[in-house]
């Protein structure tokens, strides 16, 4: 007799439980064999490498090997260095801001969709075309930043045929301006499907009845959409803060060698074949970011509101 066969249903508890042979299994039990494959999947793609990094952020090294130590000499260079520090202070500035701004235009995009597009189908279509794009690689749609935002690119040739300025506006490309444009472009929809999702669920007898009560738009947007969404805007800020933290190929890439941020840290010390104090900055990294996670979270209870 199979497990998934052998399972079935304590009347006293309502627990599943596995029989074999004529005996019970406990619930508990079976609950843990359907788990465990996964939970090893976890452990060694994910806990057994992480653990490994932070061991490794407190070894010693010089340029040819590394040492197995315990020492924190990592740790302070990164909270000592002035250089690193101000890279930590970039990386959460370009997720503040890459944030505002795909919130206003998820959430704006999210809000015609689902309460200004009456069919469903219409509702779908429209939410796929907005996918078709990253059906395409990110390093080839990042690339092609590059001839629209350059000197003699798009942008700038529409700009200076309207003879409102005289010469090409250098700062669109290989500069801030340029990593955030790439960082909205990439990460908008990955803000747009959660507050979407939330939204979907909002009743529209609910908007109907604030209308006739002479709610204007603004009042059911501040009082009864933004707060029935704040679920799908907190998942979906956590993927862009996530993915904006985590990044190097976008500011390596348009910001022209001009700005650097954590990531791009790491990497130059991986090159250089430095992996401690890479390890330490990594596992810095991790933290920042699980508390930015976690403070989003605290202000927005998730599970309670999925639950609800």
């Amino acid at each position: 007799m199979t497990l998934a066969a052998g399972i079935g249903e304590s009347a006293a508890t309502g627990l599943p439980v596995a029989r074999r042979s004529g005996r019970p299994w406990p619930g508990a039990l079976v609950s843990w064999l359907q788990a465990a494959p996964l939970a090893i999947v976890l452990l060694c793609m994910f806990v057994a490498p992480l653990v490994f990094v932070v061991v490794v952020s407190f070894f010693d090294y010089d340029r040819l090997e590394i040492f197995p130590a315990f020492m924190f000499d990592n740790y302070v260079d990164i909270f000592t260095s002035e250089i690193t520090v101000r890279l930590y202070l970039k990386t959460l500035e370009y997720a503040a801001l890459v944030e505002a701004i795909t919130v206003v235009i998820g959430f704006l995009v999210a809000y015609f969709l689902t309460f200004h597009v009456r069919t469903l189908h219409w509702r779908v279509g429209l939410l796929v075309a907005c996918t078709i794009p990253f059906f395409t690689s990110n390093m080839i749609r990042m690339i092609s930043w590059i001839p629209f935002l350059g000197r003699e690119g798009i942008l700038n040739s529409s700009v200076l045929a309207t003879h409102l300025v005289k010469q090409p506006l250098d700062f669109l490309l290989f500069s801030d301006f340029a990593v955030i444009v790439a960082y909205v472009h990439i990460l908008t929809m990955m803000m747009v499907a959660p507050i979407v999702n939330s939204m979907a669920k909002i009743d529209h007898g609910l908007i109907a009845a604030a209308r006739d009560a002479g709610a204007s738009e603004t009042q059911i947007v501040r009082d009864i959409v933004i707060p029935l969404s704040k679920t799908g805007i907190a998942l979906g800020s956590v993927l862009v803060l996530t993915q904006t933290m985590g990044d190097f190929f976008i500011v390596h890439l348009l910001s022209g060698g001009k700005s650097a941020g954590v990531v791009s840290a790491i990497a130059t010390q991986l090159n250089a074949f430095e992996y401690p104090p890479a390890a330490a900055g990594s596992v810095v990294l991790l933290v920042v970011v699980i508390a930015l996670v976690a403070a989003i979270f605290r202000i927005v209870d998730v599970r309670k509101e999925l639950a609800g």
